[in-house]
């Protein structure tokens, strides 16, 4: 490999004729720039996707209450039922996986429309009662002032967590807005936070900022829910899928308001672990098909490797010959049109890197320059140093493969028929 006559002969023979050179490298060049372009794509759909799920726990599935299917202990089919606050204490005592369970109340939203009145300006939004660990499970960005605390829970304070497209909408620019305070069907408020949606993922990004979070007490208290628990957002702990859990919650709910075993339709349900569950695999998918697609248009560039090196080998024919008759054994002829071989497709395959790597950089300044990535569910499509190196060990690979049948060819044929070619 140090022999520097050796690399002298191959730049000879790779410079002899370059346009038929260039054309044999182009298809491996080809074949390793759609490989990484596809690969990059497909990292930036994932990063994409995951963006948009802005740091949402995905270990996680939401629980409401739907009617009855089926009659049971003489209740009545299409009965209608409310969770309580203790299912919730029952939920968290009897599992012991969870990490979060959090019940919660709304108003506005499909439940109809709330007023919210803030001195002559009125509005209808989304008003939830919370605990603090929701901010756990669909994180926002705090961009003055707090989130909901124990505290607030327990002394049932009147306080309100508002988004930043309600304060553009209910407060002059420039105005405070902690401090101030808010009424909600007819109770007031005292905003204590501002928050920033960093998820896309739950509808319109535009509304998701026009949102209120208050205390879970309060809320109830307020709004004279007695101990009505609307819906509960469920987070298991790493390691253990929530979708492994949720069967034997269903059960103790179904238990604890008499709901019939077999009746799975009243227990609403989505399970966030088991859709991101199908998005991860469609992101293998997508990363399988890259290297199928990318491998094969490679296949083609090796294909025609091997086709130039054999006219190479043939055109050689006398000259293997000479070689062979002043003492050139076998290895030394094959390891030099493997070698060939080899640099042919490092080079056309190194070339198809950077220009690919140019291309994933250009695609990442176009991205970089939208003001609003949340609209756009691609972001940084890239390669990482392992695929650089799965790339560069296919090239030897490839170059091995397309030296190989050429120089068996060329070891075959005997030094005295070698000579007598013209």
């Amino acid at each position: 490999m140090f022999n520097r006559d050796r690399w002298n002969e191959i730049l000879e023979a790779l410079s002899a004729k370059p346009l038929r050179t260039f054309i044999t490298a182009f298809g491996v060049f080809w074949g390793i720039t759609i490989l990484v372009i596809l690969l990059a794509a497909s990292t930036g759909l994932e990063n994409g996707i995951k963006q948009g799920f802005g740091g949402l726990s995905t270990n996680s599935m939401f629980v409401w209450a739907n009617s009855t299917s089926k009659p049971y202990k003489g209740l009545p089919q299409g009965r209608r039922f409310n969770y309580k606050n203790g299912d919730v204490d029952a939920i968290k005592r009897e599992f012991k996986d969870l990490q979060f369970v959090s019940p919660r109340n709304q108003l506005g939203g499909f439940r109809g429309s709330n007023n919210v009145i803030r001195g002559t300006k009125t509005g209808a939004y989304n008003v939830y009662g919370d605990y603090p660990e929701f901010i756990m499970q669909q994180p926002m960005k705090i961009l003055k002032g707090r989130f909901l605390n124990y505290e607030d829970i327990n002394q049932k304070r009147k306080i309100a967590v508002i988004g930043e497209g309600i304060i553009r909408e209910m407060y002059k620019p420039g105005e405070e807005v902690l401090g101030s305070y808010i009424k909600v069907n007819g109770v007031n408020f005292m905003v204590v936070g501002v928050y920033k949606s960093i998820s896309n993922m739950g509808g319109d990004a535009e509304e998701s900022q026009k949102q209120i979070f208050t205390p879970f007490t309060s809320f109830q208290q307020a709004f004279n829910y007695g101990d009505i628990v609307g819906w509960m957002a469920i987070t298991a702990k790493d390691g253990v899928p929530i979708t492994e859990l949720k069967p034997k919650i269903f059960d103790l709910l179904k238990a604890r308001h008499s709901i019939d075993p077999s009746d799975d339709s009243a227990i609403g349900n989505f399970d966030l672990y088991a859709e991101f569950s199908k998005i991860s695999g469609l992101f293998f998918i997508l990363t399988a098909v890259s290297y199928l697609v990318g491998g094969l248009v490679l296949l083609s560039g090796v294909i025609g490797i091997i086709n130039i090196m054999l006219i190479v080998v043939k055109e050689r024919t006398k000259e293997i010959g000479i070689r062979r008759a002043l003492g050139a054994t076998p290895w030394n002829i094959r390891t030099q049109i493997l070698t060939e071989s080899v640099v042919l497709s490092l080079i056309a395959g190194m070339a198809g890197i950077i220009f690919s790597t140019g291309i994933i950089a250009i695609v990442n300044s176009l991205l970089d320059s939208i003001p609003d990535k949340s609209e756009v569910m691609f972001a940084n499509p890239s390669i990482s140093l392992g695929v650089v190196v799965i790339a560069l060990m296919i090239l030897v690979v490839a170059g091995l493969i397309a030296g190989f049948i050429p120089a068996q060819t060329a070891i075959k044929t005997k030094p005295i028929d070698a000579l007598r070619t013209e």
